[in-house]
């Protein structure tokens, strides 16, 4: 668009974290090295070898964790929680507390010209929701009969369940409960949903589609089925340790992830909307990619998709790597995937002549799915804000196999911008680019 290009600045932040639910406490959770992580409660003990978690357990999903609400609005979503499981609540939940830091619904932005794009990881219907229904199947004997279910089991079920677990419902209620009428869109990408949320939002603002969008994703790995999913694929922490000490991002002693949840959720606005009613600016997106390395029988080429687009973000920026502020990592903490990621990360910065700093925030509360990297991204907003960055908890021994420089001290600068970054274990990487505003 050459000089015309619109700008697109970050006016407001929500967050739903096992580091709190105000960018408050996050920050000083990070500061001051504290970790999300401990015992795992969300299951009766000894039921599964994961002995801890990353819960958000500051909140409940009753409507005081919604944040200040009008009246009407307040009725309307204390109504509709009946209706969403957890990940919806705290999708929801965390984009009404956006909404409320940036002001932006108390200027009453048009609705026409404001909308939703929402990251989500795929939900399933916890156990529970089939309990009265299986029970009303069983025979004399407490067995199963499957040829019963439709007339008898079925009907004992919610007729509404299932709209508690499709992955684009917190869009959906977003933009009733707000009267947003703008573009509106759902994306399923695991952990990279967040990054490519905020792209898609960016994009549709710099297109002239939309003035305001709301960019958010929700996930948890904090599911019966979905943690017997990650104990049967992926690498997990394991041990009987202290659960602080659980998440080391690029650490040589690393063992694997630690499971969380969580929910994050920015607005994003044209500039001159923003600055035509005063809002505060927190930092302004100036680039985005996204990327999907896959080779023979679907085997993911992760380092290429992350190589891929931190290059694109670079240079859609016109950023030298030399001219970054720092890198907000994936930092997954399992022994692969830090392998990887720092690979990529020294394929395009290790020409630097001063190395970049590293940060991530999962070493202090693991991987909370598409959640995660918008939780991500507001930590290194809040260092842009703070001008210092937070520390790499339980980062001790460097790994040779990880050549990075991670953010050892408190007082490292975090420079004018950062790069976020995620990826997926099917190779599928998003990154945002962001910098200080300047007006």
């Amino acid at each position: 668009m050459g000089s015309a290009r619109r700008r697109v600045v970050i006016t407001g932040v929500g967050l739903i974290s096992p580091l709190g639910s105000t960018k408050e406490s996050l920050w000083e959770a990070l500061s001051q090295g504290q970790s999300g992580v401990g015992p795992l409660t969300v299951l009766p003990p000894d039921t599964l070898p994961i002995p801890f978690a990353a819960e958000a357990d500051q909140f409940d999903g009753k409507i005081s964790d919604f944040g200040p609400l009008e009246k009407d609005r307040k009725k309307a979503i204390r109504k509709g929680l009946k209706v969403m499981c957890r990940e919806c609540l705290m999708g929801v939940a965390s984009a009404q507390l956006a909404l409320a830091d940036s002001g932006l619904d108390a200027n009453r932005a048009d609705p026409v010209r404001t909308g939703i794009t929402f990251g989500a990881d795929y939900m399933l219907t916890v156990p529970d929701e089939f309990t009265e229904g299986i029970r009303e199947c069983l025979d004399p004997e407490g067995h199963f009969e499957f040829s019963r279910w439709a007339p008898e089991g079925l009907p004992k079920m919610s007729p509404l369940w299932l709209l508690k677990y499709l992955p684009n419902m917190p869009a959906s209620h977003l933009a009733i409960y707000n009267d947003l009428r703008g573009p509106n869109n759902s994306l399923t990408l695991r952990e990279a949903a967040a990054n490519a949320a905020v792209g898609e939002a960016f994009q549709t603002i710099l297109r002239g589609s939309a003035d305001a969008m709301l960019a958010g994703a929700t996930g948890t790995r904090l599911h019966p089925m979905k943690m017997v999913h990650a104990l049967q694929q992926e690498e997990l922490a394991g041990g009987n340790g202290d659960p602080a000490r659980a998440s080391r991002p690029f650490d040589r002693d690393r063992t694997g992830m630690v499971l969380g949840e969580g929910a994050g959720t920015i607005v994003l606005e044209e500039l001159s909307a923003a600055e035509a009613r005063g809002a505060t600016i927190l930092g302004e997106i100036v680039a985005s990619a996204t990327s999907s390395a896959v080779g023979r029988k679907m085997i993911a080429h992760r380092r290429q998709a992350m190589a891929n687009v931190l290059r694109a973000v670079l240079q859609s920026a016109d950023l030298k790597p030399e001219q970054l502020g720092h890198l907000h990592a994936h930092g997954l903490s399992t022994r692969s995937c830090d392998a990887e990621e720092a690979q990529a990360i020294d394929e395009v910065f290790g020409p630097r002549a001063e190395p970049l700093p590293v940060a991530a925030a999962k070493s202090n509360f693991g991987n909370l799915g598409a959640g995660g990297g918008m939780i991500e991204l507001a930590a290194s907003l809040l260092a842009l804000k703070h001008d210092r960055l937070f520390p790499l908890l339980n980062y001790e021994t460097p790994d040779p196999g990880c050549p990075m420089a991670a953010v050892a001290r408190a007082d490292t600068p975090p420079g004018e911008s950062f790069i976020n970054l995620n990826v997926t274990p099917q190779g599928q990487a998003a990154a945002v680019l962001v910098r200080r505003f300047e007006a």
